[in-house]
């Protein structure tokens, strides 16, 4: 049996998935939501904000995602109220 090649975008969201997994379910279930249904689709431009929101800590996520704080960044928060927003 051979292994069929992952399209590099398969890839890429197989590496982000792994990203994504923070420890806290919340988090999680947003995260994974949000690669499930907008990623493919999503420009390039909201990618980037995507990585760059990766970057931040959990924390500070937990607090924005939970509506407790706005992230300073709008292009960090406009995603965060996107991701909010996509149905369960």
């Amino acid at each position: 049996m051979t292994d069929t090649p992952l399209s590099d975008d398969e890839a890429e969201l197989r590496r982000l998935r792994w990203k994504c997994r923070r420890g806290m379910r919340e988090l999680d279930q947003m995260f994974e939501r949000y690669l499930s249904r907008a990623w493919r689709q999503a420009p390039t431009s909201e990618r980037a904000v995507f990585l760059r929101l990766l970057q931040v800590e959990d924390d500070k996520l937990w607090h924005w995602f939970m509506g407790h704080e706005a992230a300073s960044d709008t292009e960090l928060d406009a995603l965060v109220q996107r991701i909010r927003q996509l149905p369960p």
